[in-house]
């Protein structure tokens, strides 16, 4: 992406060289696109750990478990998040949603979006992935 950006700048400045030349020298100089990474994996020491409550546990009928992920995409202006939310019996999707920016709002949203018939039939824990020993 950041070599055709380049290329064309060249291209502009009426340097006549081909695409393949200069991403082969973009990775034999070793340069780099400068952007912001997503910064998801860091926890906030403020925030309490709770043990992982499924270690052990047989999971049989659907919608016994369910899974919430979340996954950063990345753009060519930034970062797009998806997050999902899959039972884990029928690994089937309940809900998704995708957002411009990391937020907790749209992680309850997808949750909130999965079918009513089922989230009124149980109680439910959400947990996270940090709380995975």
């Amino acid at each position: 992406m950041a070599t055709a950006a380049l290329w064309q700048m060249l291209r502009q400045q009426g340097y006549r060289v081909n695409l393949k030349r200069v991403h082969r020298l973009w990775e034999l100089t070793g340069l780099s696109a400068v952007y912001s990474k997503p910064k998801t994996t860091k926890p906030n020491e403020a925030h309490k750990i709770y043990p992982y409550l499924l270690k052990g546990l047989e999971i049989i009928p659907p919608n016994q478990v369910w899974c919430a992920d979340i996954a950063s995409i990345p753009i060519r202006r930034g970062w797009l998040y998806l997050v999902a939310v899959i039972d884990w019996y029928s690994r089937k999707v309940l809900s998704w949603r995708i957002f411009n920016s990391i937020d907790s709002s749209f992680c309850v949203e997808a949750l909130v979006l999965c079918p009513r018939n089922i989230l009124k039939k149980f109680d439910f824990v959400v947990s996270s992935p940090l709380s995975i020993p």
